[in-house]
């Protein structure tokens, strides 16, 4: 969340960062209720000090033996006072905890300013995007066909928007997970973690889902307990409430873990093959860095990512998120987009976000600054590295054939067990 001191001060610039979002927020509601709880709690503190004067003088009196009943009954006025202000207090200070909760990040100024996804701006392009010399299908009629994709079954197993991997697709999904975590923890010195795959509420507010996103998300039965939507949310709350030594940083974390969204708004969407599930496997890269260093570190992670596709000879681009696509916690955002065949348009397959301090300050991760002699929050980043279900759509929309076999890329064939070629049995 934003710093309210920074609220205060700057209101010109935060409103300006919210309308540049298109998003909706009464800032001055917000500053309203902030300049009314900090009025009472001037208030409060005003009576407390007068309740103290009025307690010694009664003390003093009934010490030197005289009559203290008038001061007793102001005492008590004042007492009554005090619970009635510290009540509103409270429901103030609740009030106004959610309202910052409800509040996006400020997008960095190298973010363009635009409505929706149709004015981001395209920054980059790898690989040659060629018409095959064929019609190219896409993938959920390939992957039936090689009878490595079954949704029928997955329909009765539990219902829409869930796929069984069977035989080669099983294994070219687990193939992809682990090429991607030796990728990142091995070229890229990323430390891998395995962390649960159920968070709590904290640890959703932490990382900005919570209160904002609930529909979203799958809830436990009577537990404050959450399936993941990304492992962005157990690894960025590994170090929730820690203080960490300044040469400590940065500190680079690899997680391979299933993801599980219940998409809502997006019905109609993309309800056809993979792209869109309930149920996803995913390899996140998180970031704890400097503040100084942070928008490097993007595009770093940028790059770490890219390599992945790269490796696998996947046409891509990369785009900068313009405001109106940012997501709710970001800065700043690079989506990278792979080219599809088969269904003749760009998929995302990777955010990489800088979030500046807006995580950290939810979740109270910070650092000791050795020059400043204080503690300061720390800047967090995640990014897919990458979703390993789009990254099969890819591969199978790609590297198809005519005759619908479909050509495993050589960085894949070792983690294939030699496989070269997925073919119908």
């Amino acid at each position: 969340m934003l710093d309210m001191k920074f609220i205060r001060k700057n209101p010109g610039i935060v409103k300006e960062a919210i309308k540049k979002r298109d998003y909706e927020f009464d800032l001055d509601e917000m500053l309203s209720v902030d300049a009314e709880h900090r009025r009472l709690l001037h208030e409060l503190e005003t009576l407390k000090e007068k309740k103290n004067r009025l307690s010694a003088e009664v003390g003093r009196r009934k010490k030197e033996g005289l009559d203290a009943d008038d001061i007793i009954s102001g005492l008590q006025e004042t007492s009554n006072e005090i619970k009635s202000i510290e009540k509103k207090v409270t429901e103030l200070k609740e009030r106004l905890n959610d309202l910052q909760k409800s509040l996006p990040n400020i997008p960095h100024e190298s973010v363009p300013v635009g409505k929706d996804d149709t004015e981001n701006v395209v920054v980059k392009r790898w690989g040659d995007i060629e018409e095959k010399p064929f019609e190219a299908l896409p993938h959920w009629d390939i992957g039936v066909h090689l009878g490595i994709l079954d949704f029928e079954r997955a329909t009765k197993i539990t219902g829409a928007r869930f796929c069984v991997y069977i035989g080669a697709g099983a294994r070219l999904e687990r193939a992809l997970i682990n090429f991607m975590l030796d990728l990142h923890t091995t070229r890229h010195e990323y430390k891998e973690v395995l962390p649960p795959f159920i968070v709590n509420s904290a640890s959703l507010i932490g990382t900005g889902q919570l209160p904002k996103f609930e529909e979203d998300l799958f809830r436990l039965n009577f537990r404050d307990y959450y399936l993941i939507p990304t492992a962005e949310v157990p690894v960025t709350n590994l170090l929730r409430n820690e203080i960490l030594p300044e040469d400590s940083l940065p500190k680079y974390f690899c997680a391979y873990t299933p993801c599980f969204r219940s998409e809502a708004g997006s019905y109609g969407k993309d309800v056809k093959g993979i792209v869109r599930q309930h149920q996803f496997n995913k390899v996140e890269l998180v970031k704890f860095v400097h503040p100084d260093s942070s928008y490097d570190e993007l595009e770093a992670l940028l790059l770490d990512a890219e390599e992945a596709l790269q490796l696998l000879n996947i046409p891509y681009r990369v785009v900068n998120l313009c405001t109106g696509d940012l997501g709710f916690s970001a800065s700043k955002t690079y989506d990278i987009e792979v080219w599809l065949p088969g269904q003749k348009r760009f998929l995302e397959i990777s955010s990489c976000s800088n979030f500046g301090d807006f995580q950290a300050r939810r979740a109270n991760i910070r650092f000791k600054d050795k020059e400043l002699k204080k503690n300061r929050f720390v800047h967090t980043l995640n990014g897919s590295g990458l979703a390993v279900g789009r990254t099969v759509v890819a591969i199978m929309e790609n590297c198809q054939t005519e005759d619908k076999t479909v050509i495993v890329p050589d960085a894949l064939v070792p983690y294939m067990g030699g496989i070269k070629e997925i073919k119908a049995i």
